[in-house]
């Protein structure tokens, strides 16, 4: 798994500096944000990517995905730095992923619409299949690891049981891009909470930049929401690239639905 983390990570990182479109690389498997030699930069775009989302599935032939988002460098900015990779995810002017499963597909955004593509092998192209995805406004899917409910604050835990009483589908798969593509198409909400072992020291584990941010520009143009339970995914502005966040992502219903559970517990607090 590490060794095919790295060489996803190698091949974006040489195909986008062969390209010179990007003059700023962020990866997930990078510390720090890679600077692309000035000779071959021809662009202002900077390119955030988890080369390989839900790698540890890859033993088990369970679907894995390339998560990526473009901003632009800021016009504010007169020089080209690394503190151009650190804006909202609001900023993004594209971002999708690759789904890597029974067939290959690139789900795609440049803020007008989500659109799916599927990989035809025959001519080596992806091909416009699900043009305009709009994720249903509630559905009966929610995917969250239910072995970390201990773990869960007190919002999640009455939204899960509630959902539990309307007879909804509990659907898991442990891969972000996986979880979150079904999702998209049949409707539902996607939870990765903090974990609130320790009540003053929350634990994140998804990050910002490099998950969050993208797969939140992509559910909102697709008519849903991505939310923290307190805060608009797209609003935070990140203060480190390996910032961690808690995730809530899908049908914009179900979402509102756990923001008031939030929203309730702030104003009696």
């Amino acid at each position: 798994v590490a060794k095919l983390d790295q060489l996803a990570n190698d091949l974006l990182v040489e195909t986008l500096s062969e390209g010179g479109w990007a003059y700023l690389l962020a990866s997930e498997e990078e510390e720090d944000a890679v600077q692309i030699d000035p000779e071959r930069v021809r662009g202002d775009y900077i390119v955030h990517f988890d080369p390989l989302d839900g790698s540890s599935n890859i033993d088990y032939n369970v679907s894995i995905g390339t998560i990526f988002g473009i901003f632009s460098r800021p016009t504010s900015e007169s020089n080209r730095g690394l503190n151009d990779c650190l804006q909202p995810a609001r900023n993004l002017v594209a971002a999708g992923y690759v789904l890597y499963g029974s067939s290959t597909m690139l789900v795609y955004s440049v803020g007008d619409g989500t659109h799916g593509f599927t990989l035809d092998p025959s001519v080596g192209e992806f091909l416009l299949s699900h043009p305009n995805i709009r994720i249903p406004e509630t559905g009966r899917i929610y995917s969250i690891n239910s072995a970390n409910d201990r773990k869960w604050p007190k919002e999640i835990s009455d939204f899960v049981e509630s959902l539990k009483d309307e007879g909804r589908t509990l659907r898991y798969i442990g891969s972000l891009v996986a979880d979150f593509h079904r999702n998209l198409l049949a409707g539902g909400i996607f939870l990765y909470p903090a974990d609130c072992s320790d009540p003053n020291q929350p634990r994140s584990k998804l990050r910002l930049v490099y998950e969050g941010g993208p797969m939140a520009f992509l559910v909102e143009h697709a008519h849903g929401k991505a939310t923290t339970g307190l805060q608009n995914i797209l609003d935070i502005v990140p203060d480190t690239l390996h910032q961690k966040i808690p995730l809530i992502l899908g049908s914009s219903c179900d979402v509102s639905r756990l923001e008031s559970l939030y929203h309730e517990t702030s104003v009696a607090t």
